[in-house]
């Protein structure tokens, strides 16, 4: 039985309030828009456009729980209202962002809250449970959503350079170029750059290679890699779709702080196997802190993957590769703290 239509002194008084929340809302004053709007829903109860405007206004306070509350009012008689959706999504991107913050701020018990809360309001599943894995809240995938770190580096893509060199103190690169003269003096035929960024690792390694090929995710990272003019080719791509799928041999194979996305690296081993003809070189950079040598990596707070030594040694006997060369360095700063890692190159051997 439907509720009965208000009365015509209830209505303008509804309506007044409501107008005066519009301009509240209009000239940037989010509290009192929601207590006009308040007022509002008390004379005329469930109005739509009532509803739609006190979650915006809950979303400019940056009270995203109580605004994605309100929008399900509204989503409840009407599933598609455009306007609710978009306050509601604006809401949960608040949550998350909350929960980001937390989590890098070192409140490990108040970002699993806030993750379980958006998880609650229907976040995206898979990036929930990335992120609570890596605050210890279940077992750690294999790699990271594939969606996750292409939106990452299509965002950090314009700053990518300046930040991590300037600010990270980045210095990847350089440690897996610099050796590659002393560990194989003749020119590689062909190397594959993965996850190759803007290209930081291209111009230290192409005077040493005929070919040079470079593979990543992001499109908008490749743009900037394609502007330096040092690529032979470019790929977009997942890393180990591409080394599936691809026929061809790279008798050098770079990957500069691309393991940090990928935990479980036996896929990965097992196609270059393959892929790198006997006397190729696989070089990596891999974090080591907190890695968990019982299972070999562990998913960091950082949304980080950490490998062990142990684990990077077994795999490289298992599938045919000597390591020449495994140094401990500091390959980036994290809050100002120095980032534990190891700079491998690895030999294929016949």
């Amino acid at each position: 039985m439907s509720s009965p239509p208000p009365d015509s002194t209830a209505f303008e008084q509804a309506k007044a309030a409501f107008f005066d929340g519009l301009a509240h809302l209009q000239a940037g004053r989010p509290a009192e828009a929601e207590r006009a709007f308040e007022r509002s829903l008390q004379h005329v109860p469930g109005r739509v456009s009532t509803l739609i405007n006190l979650a915006a206004a809950r979303v400019a306070l940056e009270r995203p729980a109580e605004a994605i509350a309100t929008a399900d009012q509204v989503l409840a008689v009407e599933p598609g209202n455009a306007d609710a959706l978009l306050h509601r999504n604006a809401a949960l991107s608040q949550l998350i962002e909350r929960a980001d913050l937390a989590r890098d701020g070192g409140q490990l018990d108040s970002a699993r809250a806030l993750y379980r809360q958006a998880l609650s309001f229907g976040a995206d599943r898979e990036l929930m449970a990335y992120c609570l894995a890596g605050l210890g809240d279940a077992a750690a995938p294999p790699s990271s959503p594939v969606a996750y770190v292409q939106a990452l580096f299509d965002d950090y893509a314009a700053d990518f350079d300046r930040h991590l060199v300037d600010v990270l103190r980045y210095r990847v690169p350089e440690g897996l170029a610099a050796p590659l003269a002393q560990l194989h003096p003749q020119p590689f035929r062909s190397a594959l750059d993965l996850g190759c960024g803007t290209g930081l690792c291209g111009p230290l390694v192409r005077p040493r290679v005929q070919r040079l090929v470079g593979l990543d995710l992001s499109p908008r990272i490749l743009e900037q890699a394609r502007a330096r003019g040092i690529y032979d080719e470019l790929h977009q791509g997942e890393i180990l779709q591409h080394l599936n799928q691809s026929a061809e041999q790279h008798d050098l194979v770079l990957a500069a702080d691309v393991f940090i996305y990928v935990g479980d690296l036996e896929p990965v081993f097992s196609a270059l196997r393959r892929m790198v003809p006997a006397g190729g070189i696989f070089c990596f950079s891999a974090e080591t802190a907190g890695a968990d040598e019982a299972t070999g990596f562990t998913l960091q707070p950082s949304l980080r993957y950490a490998h062990h030594e142990s684990y990077l040694r077994t795999l490289a006997e298992r599938h045919g590769f000597e390591p020449l060369r495994m140094a401990r360095e500091t390959v980036r700063e994290d809050q100002r703290v120095p980032v534990e890692g190891l700079l491998v190159h690895l030999q294929r051997q016949g």
